[in-house]
């Protein structure tokens, strides 16, 4: 946005709006992380806890292998939502995480996914689709200051004499 073009005290709003907004920006991802990896977590420890039925929903979908598959998804639902509810390795985590949530996509949900554009409501509505964009998120942003990751950076760069870098999470 150009502000040379606004009056002063409408460029010092706009920036106090930007220093404000911005400034929330690691609660929000850290609010992201807490909420979505207990999500996973959950929905990973019921599908480790009942393999038997996730076993055999995974068998009705078509999904190869499905005692191997099964097991993986829970364990990489499971321990991812642990991880990133910790913010530990996040980025690395929601690869994983959205890989399972696009494999939901394409076999439970697939009729969603057919229908992103004819009925998006469908698509949106469906089970893995705030899983798949909180995943997006922590992947694109980071897990935020608030995390291990974000501790552990701090002191990498503090010992490396590194200044800290701006805040692009």
């Amino acid at each position: 946005m150009n502000l040379k073009l606004l009056p002063p005290l409408a460029r010092t709003g706009y920036r106090w709006l930007v220093t404000g907004a911005s400034s929330l920006q690691s609660l929000l991802l850290l609010g992201i992380r807490l909420y979505w990896g207990w999500g996973f977590f959950q929905t990973g420890k019921g599908k480790l806890m009942n393999l038997d039925r996730t076993t055999q929903f995974f068998h009705d979908l078509g999904i190869p292998l499905p005692g191997l598959n099964a097991t993986l998804a829970g364990a990489t639902e499971c321990f991812g939502g642990l991880l990133l509810l910790i913010g530990l390795a996040s980025r690395l985590t929601a690869i994983p995480l959205l890989f399972t949530m696009l494999i939901a996509y394409l076999t439970a949900e697939s009729e969603a996914l057919k229908a992103i554009f004819t009925e998006p409501d469908k698509f949106f509505g469906a089970a893995p689709f705030l899983f798949l964009a909180a995943s997006a998120i922590v992947l694109v942003f980071g897990p935020g200051k608030i995390s291990i990751d974000g501790l552990l950076e701090r002191i990498f760069d503090k010992s490396c004499g590194n200044a800290p870098r701006p805040a692009a999470e």
